[in-house]
């Protein structure tokens, strides 16, 4: 056996993957056909990013013209790749933890604190796999939620503004499996209500709707309902907050936003808020009532409020 090692493939879970599958070839055929895919396994490796590496093993019958290659053969470089992924993820969280608990002993430890596992790969995906900067935005987010008080949350907290109907998680999926939360602008009244209860609302339904993410599912979708929106309803400040959340302290967890039925009135709220939603200003689709009940739903899960 031959063994070739591409190096730093690429940066999806899943790898690169090509398989040639063929029957009774003549060896000069299959030489053929192996350095056809060698070429593009090359171009994709030289432009994918990632720290591990994905073996590529060939018996070396398979490089030589004048063998021929009878009944299935395949060529895998993705083939173990998984297993690999998960092996240097495994290393790289443990990695993470340690420097976490050998710099920052007083951060919290559990749900959400510098030894909870499942929240630094996260992080480390974030970050692309950069240990340092995980480390790094890990400690602010965790410092975050100790002094937010992201645990103490619940229904009873946030009663008297979840009362109002302003934001929900929608009993049922989306199409592609996401949460939903929804939010109906024309009951948000920043002027008679304190920011930091909005703000508790905000935190307590993320972490309700990410409760909620089945297996394989990372991203929930976000439902602004701007139906009947007027100027007394705009609140710049809660949406750089939001932003701010979802960045620093929930990354990519945010799937897509729908602005639903926007009036003219909001043009000059999204003016300003665009900037600040960063990246995730390219996840905002202008849509309308019609196209959140085709595309996104069906009849029986479509949220009520969106109902005909």
């Amino acid at each position: 056996m031959i063994e070739f090692t591409l190096s730093r493939p690429t940066q999806f879970r899943s790898a690169i993957s090509c398989a040639v599958s063929r029957a009774d070839l003549d060896g000069q055929m299959w030489m053929d056909k192996w350095k056809d895919n060698l070429h593009s396994v090359s171009l994709v490796a030289g432009m994918a990013l990632l720290r591990f590496r994905c073996p590529l093993t060939l018996p070396l019958s398979y490089l030589s013209p004048s063998s021929p290659a009878h009944g299935w053969r395949r060529l895998r470089c993705a083939a173990g790749n998984q297993a690999l992924f998960s092996v240097d993820g495994k290393k790289l969280v443990l990695e993470v933890k340690e420097k976490l608990e050998r710099e920052h002993p007083n951060l919290p430890v559990g749900k959400n604190g510098r030894d909870d596992e499942d929240m630094i790969l996260w992080f480390l995906k974030d970050r692309k796999f950069s240990v340092e900067e995980a480390v790094m935005k890990l400690t602010k987010a965790i410092k975050w939620h100790e002094d937010f008080g992201v645990s103490d949350l619940c229904e009873e907290s946030v009663k008297s503004v979840y009362g109002t109907g302003k934001a929900y998680v929608h009993d049922s999926l989306d199409n592609n499996g996401r949460p939903v939360l929804v939010v109906v602008a024309s009951k948000h009244f920043p002027a008679k209500q304190e920011p930091i209860e909005d703000e508790k609302l905000c935190v307590y339904l993320i972490e309700n709707a990410l409760s909620k993410l089945p297996p394989g599912t990372e991203e929930i979708l976000g439902i602004f309902d701007l139906r009947g929106f007027r100027v007394e309803n705009g609140d710049v400040q809660f949406l750089k907050f939001l932003m701010d959340v979802f960045y620093y302290y929930y990354p990519r967890r945010l799937g897509q936003v729908l602005f639903v039925d926007a009036p003219f009135v909001f043009q000059p709220i999204w003016q300003l808020v665009k900037p600040l939603m960063r990246s995730y200003a390219s996840l905002v689709r202008f849509c309308d009532m019609e196209t959140v009940r085709k595309e996104y739903f069906t009849e029986s899960t479509v949220p009520a409020d969106f109902k005909d």
